[in-house]
C-alpha cells in the first residue's frame, strides 16, 4: 500500500518540517509514504470562502483517482485512541487498498465536491490545530500506528 498525505500550501516553519520529514523517514520502512503540498490560492483576501474551498477542492481532486481510498482530515471526522487508529490502519491494508490519500484542507475545510468523494473522514481532537502543525502531528500518528501494528515498544499503553 502507498500512504499519501495531501496539504494545501507549504510550511514556513523549519522545525514543522524537519519533523514530517523525520517522521516521513520512518514510515518509509513500513509502507510507502509521500507528502504532497499543492500551492496556496492566491488572491485570496477579495475571495469568498466559499469560492477559496472550491479552488483548493479542484487541486485536491486532480490528486485523486478512481481507485484512491480517500480520507479528510475533519473536525467532524471520527475520533480514535492511537489503538483504535492502527487497526482501523491494518483493516484498510487487509482489505486490499493500493494506495490511501489522507487530506489536510485548507484553512476553510473542504469544498462539497471534496465531501461528496471522500470515503471516509477523521478527526485528530476536538481542538483546533494550525494546517502545519497537524502534518507532523499526523504523520507522527502514523508512525505509531505502524509500530503498534508491528508490535514494537514505541507505543506503551
Amino acid at each position: 500500500m502507498t500512504i499519501e498525505l495531501i496539504v494545501i500550501g507549504k510550511t514556513d516553519m523549519r522545525e514543522v518540517e524537519t519533523l514530517v520529514e523525520m517522521y516521513a523517514k520512518r514510515l518509509n520502512h513500513y509502507v510507502r509514504f509521500a507528502i504532497t503540498a499543492l500551492p496556496d490560492v492566491r488572491n485570496t483576501r477579495s475571495m469568498a470562502p466559499s469560492r477559496q474551498k472550491r479552488s483548493e477542492g479542484e487541486m485536491i481532486l486532480r490528486q485523486i483517482t478512481d481507485g484512491d481510498y480517500v480520507v479528510l482530515l475533519d473536525e467532524h471526522g471520527a475520533e480514535m485512541r492511537s489503538m483504535e487508529f492502527a487497526m482501523w490502519l491494518q483493516k484498510r491494508m487487509n482489505s486490499g487498498v493500493k494506495r490511501l490519500v489522507l487530506v489536510v484542507g485548507g484553512p476553510y475545510g473542504f469544498s462539497e465536491e471534496v465531501y461528496a468523494r471522500a470515503d471516509s473522514k477523521l478527526s485528530l481532537s476536538k481542538m483546533t490545530f494550525s494546517h502545519q502543525i497537524v502534518r507532523a502531528i499526523f504523520a507522527e500518528q502514523l508512525y505509531r500506528a505502524f509500530t503498534i501494528i508491528n508490535n514494537e515498544p514505541y507505543h506503551h499503553e
